[in-house]
């Protein structure tokens, strides 16, 4: 659904505000495995050209405490090097940005939605002019979500019969929607344009129909959109239809 191509890595194109943290991970993961795989062929070569038929083969089980040591301290090495900058990196930027919902739920450009995963759809609720959550003038939509560009957007995100999970490759983010849960996933697009949602958890035989569309519009396309979506939803609100009225009392964080 979108056109634009992925970056030079083969990712996706990155719209997002702190996309730059996951593929700044990767990136480097890259490099550091592509210096092992050169180190690694350069070590097979030396050993080709050094232990060659002229040399005397020497049998060793690798047993010896020379031989474990050097077994250990390079598995160690790699694991610092690499695994270690992983972590350490990864739980920085889980802390300072994807998890960082006290200083998202703060700032008062806040775009709140609900998000409803059911086999084979997603349905989304906004507050209407209220500012309260499954009323009459809520916006309601279904496998259409939109938001504006420079602003946060926080989903509260549910499931009515099975797991799925809620997948926005250009946003590099990603959150399960459990029955009987309430799950959180927040992001800010940094450009407008259309993009994919997924769901990246096999939900059923028609999995491959939980495809909707991200639609990032500038703020005051968006006004001008929710403006009159909250006055279509009005116009169209049935208090006799009880299964429309999926939305839930937005849980704020303790």
């Amino acid at each position: 659904m979108s056109a634009y191509p992925p970056n030079q890595y083969g990712l996706p194109y990155d719209a997002s505000v702190d996309g730059h943290h996951v593929d700044s991970l990767i990136k480097s993961t890259g490099y550091m495995l592509g210096f092992l795989f050169i180190a690694l062929v350069a070590w097979l070569l030396w050993a080709s050209l050094v232990h060659n038929r002229k040399h005397e083969a020497l049998y060793d089980h690798g047993t010896s405490k020379k031989a474990i040591r050097i077994t250990l301290g390079m598995a160690a090495a790699i694991f610092v090097i690499v695994d270690g900058n992983l972590f350490f990196n990864s739980v920085i930027d889980l802390n300072k940005v994807f998890w960082n919902f006290d200083g998202v739920e703060n700032r008062p450009n806040l775009v709140t939605i609900e998000i409803n995963a059911h086999q084979w759809a997603w349905d989304a609720r906004y507050a209407g002019p209220d500012g309260q959550f499954n009323t009459k003038d809520d916006i309601v939509t279904l496998n259409d979500i939109r938001v504006p560009v420079g602003m946060p957007v926080l989903l509260q995100i549910a499931s009515t019969d099975v797991i799925h999970s809620l997948y926005l490759p250009n946003f590099r983010v990603k959150q399960d929607a459990v029955p009987g849960m309430i799950n959180r996933l927040w992001f800010e697009g940094k450009e407008t344009g259309e993009f994919v949602i997924g769901c990246a958890q096999h939900c059923g035989v028609n999995h491959y129909k939980m495809q909707a569309k991200l639609t990032v519009l500038s703020p005051e396309d968006y006004k001008a959109w929710a403006e009159e979506a909250s006055l279509r939803s009005a116009r169209a609100f049935d208090p006799k239809d009880e299964e429309a009225h999926w939305g839930w009392e937005w849980k704020n964080r303790k």
